[in-house]
């Protein structure tokens, strides 16, 4: 976690490194980088529960592999990249918003565009005024957008399909945030594709198989079934394809002092191997 004390690139665009494949991956929730206009009245730690912290890290080798990779640098507790703009909880607002909003179960749970609470507890002690949730649409949320559709239409456009992997971590109490009921363990990853109308399931098996040849459990929308940005841009039909993988934090830190454990590495080549696999999977499909 680091405060910004000057306006700073709300993302990071790690281009391929090997001869480029219409394979676009983002990390949106691994930001660390906190706005200086933040204001914030929660433990720093709790707020950081927030983060996806070192996913970015784990998928480093997609660049290598052909893929474009595109990281936030901003905390999602600041902003969502994965929510819609008028997914906002009126009741955290100062005045009425200057057009419609849209709220959603993520809202009422605290985690719409903006977040209202972390690790169950509120974030902020005072009302947001219009102009500042405005400002961050502007300044962060839009331009992060921009950049992956750039990537996303022109792979589109040049190979005619793109495939996306939409990146994420889990907490450990997932099932208890999400106020959902399970007699099943938490899967050491949960694959979502909107219950299969987001992507071509033959990708899904790619990756699912490559994950559990490195000795991993794999779950399909369960109980991450994938939000706003891969319901945005998979369209199977029409060859986009794209997934959200989320993977267990418990898998590669400690989530009380945000370090990694000593899973971090194996993890991590677990995580290269999905991307080699993914990539040759695309290089058949040209």
């Amino acid at each position: 976690m680091r405060i910004a004390e000057t306006e700073f690139d709300p993302y990071i665009r790690i281009a391929p490194r090997a001869t480029p494949l219409p394979l676009v991956c983002d990390s949106p929730h691994s930001g660390v980088v906190y706005p200086a206009d933040f204001g914030y009245a929660i433990d720093a730690a709790v707020l950081r529960t927030g983060e996806d912290t070192f996913v970015d890290e784990l998928w480093q080798g997609i660049p290598d592999v052909g893929g474009t990779l595109i990281l936030a640098q901003f905390p999602r507790t600041y902003i969502d990249p994965n929510r819609e703009p008028d997914d906002i909880d009126p009741a955290l607002l100062a005045e009425p918003w200057p057009g419609m909003l849209n709220p959603t179960e993520k809202s009422r749970l605290g985690h719409g565009l903006i977040w209202a609470r972390a690790g169950g507890r509120p974030i902020y002690d005072r009302k947001l005024s219009v102009q500042e949730v405005s400002h961050r649409i502007r300044a962060y949320h839009q331009p992060y957008h921009a950049a992956l559709n750039r990537d996303i239409e022109a792979a589109y456009q040049w190979f005619g399909a793109v495939w996306h992997l939409n990146l994420h971590s889990m907490p450990s109490d997932s099932y208890e945030v999400m106020q959902v009921r399970s007699d099943r363990p938490l899967a050491d990853f949960v694959l979502g594709d909107r219950d299969g109308t987001t992507c071509d399931p033959e990708f899904v098996a790619v990756v699912e198989n490559s994950l559990r040849e490195s000795g991993y459990t794999v779950a399909r929308n369960d109980p991450f079934k994938g939000v706003a940005l891969i319901a945005r841009l998979g369209n199977p039909s029409q060859r986009r394809n794209s997934l959200q993988i989320e993977i267990h934090r418990g898998q590669y830190m400690n989530e009380s002092t945000f370090e990694k454990n000593d899973k971090f590495q194996a993890l991590q080549a677990a995580l290269t191997k999905a991307a080699q696999d993914v990539a040759l999977y695309i290089q058949r499909q040209l």
